[in-house]
C-alpha cells in the first residue's frame, strides 16, 4: 500500500479521499488554490501545499504545479478525484512518466473512452446495447448524412465525439434541419472541446439514465456493484441519484451487470468505473463512460457495504479486488440528493459566508460536505457543496428518512436548493419512481 498519496482536488470530494487515506494508514498531501486554503481538508491533511491561483486554469488544472506538489513532498500517487483532471489522459500519462501512480484507468483507456465514438465502437464489440446509429464519424456530404437519418429514424440527436456532462448535443425532429443542427453542433464542438467531430444516433424520447457501477483490478478480475438511477436531471445534470433503480429486476441487474464486468476485462480497465446507459421500454442503451469515481457513489456504497474509494487505492496499489462478484449482496435502498450553493428558483450560483451550519443525523442517514460555521464558498468553482445520502429498509423508508434529514439541515448566510430537493422529495410521480430524464425540468417549467 502506498505511504503518501496527493488529493488532487477539492470540496467533498477531496475529504472523502483523505478519510479514506487515514482509514488505510496513508499520509495525504492536499493541493489548494489560494481561494482554498481554509477548506476543510487542507485542515486536515498531512501536508498541504498551495498549487496557484483562485482560476482552476491555474490550480486544479496545472498539471505542472500538481506533479511538482508529489515530487516535493515525496509522495507516490495522485487522486484526481472527479471533475477538474480527473478523465484527463495527457494528466494521466504525465503522472506515470513523472515516476508517480495515477489512481485511475490507463492513458489509452480514458482516451478511448473520453472519444465518443470510439467507445461507442469498443462496448459493440464487447456486447454491450448501443443507442441505434452507427457511430461513425459524419462527413461532409449532405445527401448521405439525410440518409443515415431517415434509416435511424426522427427524431436524432447530433452528438459531439470529444463532449460530454450534457454539453455539445442538439436534437434534430425535422429533415429540414438536420443539415444546418450538424453544422452548428460540429462549430460548437470544435470551439467547446478542439474537436469538431460529430455523430448521428436516435433520440430516444422517454429514457431513464441508469448506470453501472464497476471495478476491475490488474489482475485480470471485475465485477459490478449495481446499477443506479440519476433521471433526475436538469439540463443534463444529475440532482437526484438512487440505488437501486426502481423497477429493475434481479435478473436484468445480473445480466447488464456481468456484461459491464465482462467489458471492462475486454478493454482492460483498472479501478472504478461506470457505465452509462438510456433504459427505454426494457431496453438499455450505452451512452458514456465515466473512467473516474463519481459523485453518486456513496448510495452504491449505502447498499453494498462496500467502500469504492479505499478499493479504488487498493487497486492502484497494485492488489487484487478484494471481494468477489458472488460477495456482493444488496441491502435496502439509498437516495442522494445533491446539494448546490444556489438560488432554488432561478439556479443562479449563491457565494458567500456560510452563518450557521446544522448537520442532520438519524438512522440511516450520511451527509459529505466540506462546509463548516464560518467557511466562505467561493464563487470560482461548480456550486455543489455537499451531498446528502438516505438509506432505508425499502425506497419508501429512504424518502421518508431523507425528508426528516432535509428538514433538519440547516445552511444559513446563503442560498441552497434545498427548497428544490424537498418538493422532489414530495412529489407523488417521484414517490412512484421510474420516472424519466425529462421529468423534473417539465416539472420546474423549462422546456
Amino acid at each position: 500500500m502506498f505511504e503518501k498519496i496527493v488529493i488532487a482536488n477539492r470540496g467533498e470530494i477531496a475529504l472523502r479521499i483523505l478519510r479514506a487515506c487515514r482509514e488505510l494508514g496513508i499520509k495525504t498531501v492536499a493541493v489548494y488554490s489560494e481561494a482554498d486554503r481554509d477548506l476543510k481538508h487542507v485542515r486536515l491533511a498531512d501536508e498541504a501545499v498551495c498549487i496557484g491561483p483562485a482560476a482552476s486554469a491555474g490550480s486544479y488544472l496545472n498539471i505542472p504545479a500538481i506533479i511538482s506538489a508529489a515530487e516535493v513532498t515525496d509522495a507516490e500517487a495522485i487522486h484526481p478525484g472527479y471533475g477538474f483532471l480527473s478523465e484527463n489522459a495527457d494528466f494521466s500519462e504525465k503522472v506515470s512518466q513523472s515516476g508517480f501512480v495515477f489512481i485511475g484507468p490507463r492513458p489509452d483507456t480514458i482516451r478511448m473512452m473520453g472519444d465518443k465514438i470510439a467507445a461507442k465502437k469498443a462496448m459493440q464489440a464487447a456486447g454491450i446495447p448501443c443507442v441505434p446509429g452507427n457511430g461513425d464519424p459524419l462527413g461532409e456530404d449532405e445527401e448521405t448524412n439525410l440518409k443515415m437519418a431517415r434509416e435511424i429514424g426522427y427524431p436524432v440527436i447530433i452528438k459531439a465525439a470529444g463532449g460530454g456532462g450534457g454539453r455539445g448535443m442538439r436534437t434534430v425532429h425535422t429533415e429540414s434541419a438536420l443539415l444546418n443542427a450538424i453544422a452548428m453542433t460540429k462549430a460548437e464542438a470544435g470551439t467547446a472541446f478542439g474537436n469538431s467531430t460529430v455523430y448521428m444516433e436516435k433520440f430516444l424520447e422517454d429514457p431513464r439514465h441508469i448506470e453501472f457501477q464497476v471495478l476491475a483490478d490488474s489482475h485480470g478480475n471485475a465485477i459490478h456493484l449495481g446499477e443506479r438511477d440519476c433521471s433526475m436531471q436538469r439540463r443534463h445534470q444529475k440532482v437526484v441519484e438512487e440505488a437501486p433503480a426502481p423497477g429493475i429486476t434481479e435478473e436484468q441487474r445480473k445480466q447488464m451487470g456481468e456484461r459491464c464486468a465482462l467489458a471492462c476485462q475486454e478493454i482492460g480497465y483498472l479501478g472504478a468505473g461506470t457505465f452509462e446507459f438510456l433504459y427505454e421500454k426494457g431496453q438499455f442503451y450505452f451512452i458514456e463512460m465515466n473512467t473516474r469515481v463519481q459523485v453518486e457513489h456513496p448510495v452504491t456504497e449505502m447498499i453494498t457495504g462496500f467502500d469504492i474509494v479505499k478499493e479504488q487505492l487498493r487497486i492502484a496499489a497494485g492488489e487484487p479486488l478484494s471481494i468477489t462478484q458472488e460477495q456482493v449482496k444488496f441491502t435496502g435502498h439509498a437516495i442522494e440528493c445533491r446539494l448546490n450553493a444556489e438560488d432554488p428558483k432561478t439556479f443562479m450560483p449563491s457565494p458567500g459566508v456560510i452563518d450557521q451550519f446544522h448537520m442532520p443525523g438519524g438512522p440511516g442517514i450520511r451527509c459529505e460536505t466540506h462546509i463548516y460555521n464560518g467557511y466562505k464558498v467561493p464563487p470560482y468553482y461548480d456550486s455543489m457543496i455537499g451531498k446528502l445520502i438516505a438509506h432505508g429498509d425499502d425506497r419508501a423508508s429512504a424518502i421518508a428518512r431523507m425528508k426528516t434529514a432535509l428538514s433538519e439541515m440547516v445552511i444559513d448566510g446563503i442560498k441552497t436548493n434545498i427548497p428544490l430537493q424537498q418538493s422532489i422529495m414530495a412529489d407523488a410521480a417521484f414517490a412512484q419512481g421510474g420516472q424519466n430524464i425529462h421529468y423534473l425540468e417539465k416539472k420546474l417549467g423549462i422546456h
